[in-house]
């Protein structure tokens, strides 16, 4: 169940074969059934989650009903509410499966003795830090200054070739920050074009 993490793992910084079995050690295995959360509005978040097969959501829900979705995760991502994680503050988030998905989980406390007994992990997770606050700092610019149609092309190039099949449109559209109905049309302009 390791393999895709230490796939991802090696992209970044290399592991030695001890570092790998010892770094199994401090991770959960969990299976969850699509629809099934691994967090709800209001409870702490105790774990942050390496998605090994899957699909995983994060969102928000307004005063209104509409949910808000802040990110997906599929195979080889990680996912949590790092504010709730890192504060032990409830999370205004929830973390459900798309789909039937496994994921290695990984306590405050693990992580700490992990980052502490492989200090490897430690320039790991501070490139996936910097990566994230690229990523968030580039999607929130184009919010402000791209299209929705911009934005739809920048989402399908930068997530995997099965996005639309994985993904239903009402949640690809709340991602964008769009009606389903602007979304559709903007796939049927799409199509049209090629």
């Amino acid at each position: 169940m390791f393999d895709l993490l230490f796939q991802k793992f090696d992209e970044k910084v290399s592991l030695t074969e001890e570092e790998k079995q010892l770094s199994r050690t401090f991770f959960i295995p969990k299976k969850l059934r699509k629809k099934q959360y691994l967090l709800q509005e209001g409870d702490v978040s105790k774990y942050v989650a390496f998605v090994e097969k899957g699909l995983l959501r994060s969102y928000t829900i307004n005063d209104k009903g509409s949910e808000h979705i802040m990110q997906f995760a599929f195979e080889g991502w990680w996912i949590a509410d790092q504010f709730s994680f890192l504060t032990g503050v409830s999370s205004e988030y929830n973390i459900d499966a798309l789909e039937d998905s496994e994921l290695l989980l990984l306590t405050k406390q693990a992580e700490e003795q992990m980052l502490e007994k492989i200090p490897k992990f430690e320039r790991y997770f501070r490139i996936l830090l910097q990566n994230s606050l690229i990523t968030t700092q580039k999607r929130l610019a184009s919010s402000f200054s791209q299209s929705a149609e911009e934005r739809y092309n920048e989402l399908v190039k930068s997530c995997p070739d099965t996005l639309p099949q994985r993904i239903p449109q009402h949640m690809l559209a709340s991602y964008l920050g769009i009606t389903p109905e602007t979304l559709s049309r903007i796939r049927r302009q799409l199509t049209l074009k090629k």
